[in-house]
């Protein structure tokens, strides 16, 4: 494609080299430190289509797209995977899930009106509390037992389900720190999490394609608003590597490397801010 004329063979393989680091990334972090796998690939795709030079009007646009679509299988099988293992809470999921599918919908309508740069305002927002969450909460500091009435339920469920779909993240790296705030044991938020991520996955990914159909500047072999060149080489490496991660968590200071990663997760959070202002 005329797009990539500009890049010799050697520039395009690191770019495809730099998709696979990023899945084996996201993959390693999401089974080690229990944070969804689009919190690494958001920022990343952001700066490669940088690089590439797509549109900023379409940028953070294809970066979100990509990483909801990217989350749709692996979220499917770590949820399975929670249900064998009993640590689904079904009276927790009948409580969230009509609120998150709200937040769900209201995210995907406003992810077709909002221009590129307010999407990236909410992301490096977000991303940045995610951060200072990380880095400096305590273990076994909690708000309340349990979710509060329908009308706090609602704002949290809605809230995880619209600010993921902005986002490009599964449910879990906004659900498990606020479940287990609420005393939610760590296994059943995390269960929790990942069929959260399920159902804000598909539809936000569909609602991105729909969304993007048609508008110029995108990236060659995007859908919409989802590039396939990275879908092809994020989801093999994620799903390879997401088991390592889990096995990595009984080995290292994982508690170390949550840090280093909120350190990472902050400069990157700052620098698209400072972008916005440039």
């Amino acid at each position: 494609m005329a797009f990539f004329d500009q890049y010799s063979a050697a520039w395009l393989l690191g770019l495809a080299a730099a998709l696979l680091a990023t899945g084996l990334v996201a993959g390693v972090l999401a089974g080690l430190l229990g944070v969804g796998g689009g919190i690494v690939i958001v920022p990343v795709l952001y700066h490669l289509f940088t690089l590439l030079g797509v549109d900023e009007s379409v940028r953070m646009h294809v970066a979100v797209g990509t990483s909801l679509a990217t989350i749709v299988p692996t979220s499917i099988l770590s949820s399975r995977a929670h249900r064998r293992k009993g640590s689904l809470d079904p009276a927790l999921i009948r409580q969230l899930l009509p609120w998150v599918v709200l937040g769900v919908g209201l995210g995907a309508v406003a992810s077709g009106l909002l221009k590129g740069s307010a999407l990236t305002a909410v992301f490096a927002g977000v991303a940045l509390l995610v951060a200072l969450n990380m880095a400096f909460k305590r273990d076994g500091v909690a708000l309340r037992d349990g979710l509060p009435g329908t009308l706090g339920t609602a704002f949290i469920g809605g809230g995880i389900g619209g600010l993921s779909t902005l986002m490009g993240i599964g449910g879990g790296t906004l659900s498990v720190p606020i479940l287990n705030a609420l005393r939610v044991p760590m296994h059943r938020a995390v269960g929790t999490g990942a069929l959260l991520g399920t159902v804000i996955s598909v539809p936000g990914a569909l609602a991105f394609v729909i969304n993007g159909l048609g508008v110029p500047l995108r990236p060659p072999f995007s859908l919409g608003y989802v590039n396939g060149l990275g879908f092809a080489l994020i989801v093999p490496a994620t799903l390879l590597t997401t088991g390592w991660g889990a096995t990595l968590a009984h080995r290292i200071d994982a508690r170390r490397l949550r840090q280093v990663f909120a350190l990472f997760l902050a400069l990157t959070s700052l620098r698209m801010f400072a972008g916005l202002l440039t």
